[in-house]
Formats: structure tokens, sequence, C-alpha cells
């Protein structure tokens, strides 16, 4: 693909080749801020989604070997927690293309007593390093929408996967309540920039946050791009009236 096609920076278009540099330049932003960022953005219902992301991952609580690879989950939330709810044979690896986001989970990790168990490591996920068939199950959560290409980020997911495993991904989506859309859509753009200049003195990084969210395909959309990139049993479940919804693909 050539550096000069357009893709979408928040309401922006800019070329293909800067867009991975300028979400780096938001998550540099707000990484020592990121769980207040998520309060911000999700009323602190992102806790109750995480933890449903962990159920549907299910992870083995005996010692029988299970990996997990956590794409975008630099701050370590998602993988912590689905360390402390498995057994001993669980390990994930963390995989985030910012260093500042995997140093703060890194501290997380070493700070709970389970830096032996996750592991962090810097990459891209539209071309991780790991050979085919690693994993027994691929997360990402409220990460796959800063991905410059998408499509080469869940291909990738489908080629670490091992026959049998699972994808996840639990994303901002389409509100379809009706009344609850427009007061969302206005909470979005009218108050969380604000907060965000008034808490984190950094507008511009929460501005562009809420309109990624607007950008990103809406749930049956990203379900035929999972198909397309070679899941199987693709669905979704929307939550809290469409704000989230959790997408799962298989590889088989």
């Amino acid at each position: 693909m050539g550096g000069d096609e357009g893709t979408h920076f928040g309401a922006r278009t800019v070329p293909l080749a800067e867009k991975q540099g300028m979400v780096d330049g938001v998550f540099r932003s707000v990484a020592r801020r990121y769980d207040l960022m998520n309060d911000l953005m999700s009323f602190g219902l992102h806790r109750a989604w995480k933890d449903a992301l962990v159920t549907a991952v299910n992870p083995p609580r005996s010692d029988r070997d299970f990996v997990l690879l956590d794409l975008a989950g630099g701050t370590g939330d998602v993988a912590l927690r689905v360390a402390r709810a498995g057994g001993p044979g669980v390990r994930v690896i963390v995989c985030d293309i910012n260093a500042d986001m995997l140093d703060l989970g890194a501290e997380r990790a070493l700070k709970q007593g389970l830096d032996d168990r996750v592991a962090f490591e810097q990459g891209n996920a539209e071309a991780l390093r790991y050979p085919d068939r690693s994993f027994d199950c691929v997360t990402v959560a409220f990460g796959i929408r800063n991905v410059p290409r998408m499509d080469a980020a869940l291909r990738e997911a489908a080629r670490v996967l091992k026959f049998g495993g699972r994808f996840l991904c639990l994303e901002f989506s389409s509100v379809d309540v009706p009344g609850l859309d427009l007061l969302y859509e206005l909470y979005s753009f009218q108050v969380i920039p604000r907060i965000g200049q008034a808490v984190a003195g950094d507008r511009a990084a929460y501005q562009y946050l809420v309109e990624s969210i607007r950008r990103f395909p809406r749930p049956d959309v990203f379900a035929r791009m999972m198909e397309a990139a070679g899941f199987r049993r693709v669905s979704f479940t929307a939550m809290s009236g469409g704000i989230v919804a959790l997408h799962s693909g298989w590889r088989l």
C-alpha cells in the first residue's frame, strides 16, 4: 500500500503512513491516566465489560497450559484479569506498539506478583512476530479501532491462533436505544473533551478518542471483516444499550 493512501484519524483524513505515529502520540499523552480515561468514556462501566470479556475467555483454572495474546493491551488491565482468573498454567503476552503503556503494565504486573505469568512485548498488531498457531486465545479490548489497517491486524490474529482457538474483541459500538444514542453523543463530544482538558490537560487526545469511536464500523460490518480475515462462527453481543460490543470468532 502506498504511504499517501488516506485513512481516518478521528474526524480527520490523514496519510495512512502517518496515522500510527499520531495514535502513538495520543497514548503517550494519556498513558498515566489511562484508567481515568476509560472511566470518563464509559461511565466506569469498562470494568464490567472487561469482566465479560474474561468470562468469555474462560481461562482454565487447572495447571493445563493456556497461552493468550492480548493485543493493544499495554497497561495490562485485561491480561492481569485473565491471569488472576486462571490457574497456574495460564500465560499471557501483552503486545502493544506503545512503550509507555507497556512500561505501566509491567509495573502493575510486578506489584501484583504476576510478572512471572504476564509478559509485555512491543510489537505491531499488523505484523506480529509470533509463529503461526501459537496461541489458544487472542484478545483486544478498546484497541482495534486505533490500528491503521484493521484488516491486516485481523488476519494476523487469525494466523497466530491455534486451530480451535478463539478471537475476542471488545470495542465501543453503535448505541441502539432511542434517546440514549443522543445523550451519549452529547456526552462524548461536548463533555468528555472538556473533562480531558480539565483533568489531563489534553483536550485533543480525548477529542480524538471519541471521534475514533464514531468512525469504527458497525457490529455487522466488523463481523464481515472478521469473516474475511478467516474467522468462523463469528458473532457479537451488544452490551449497555450498544455502547460496546463483544465480538467473537474462531480459528477452525
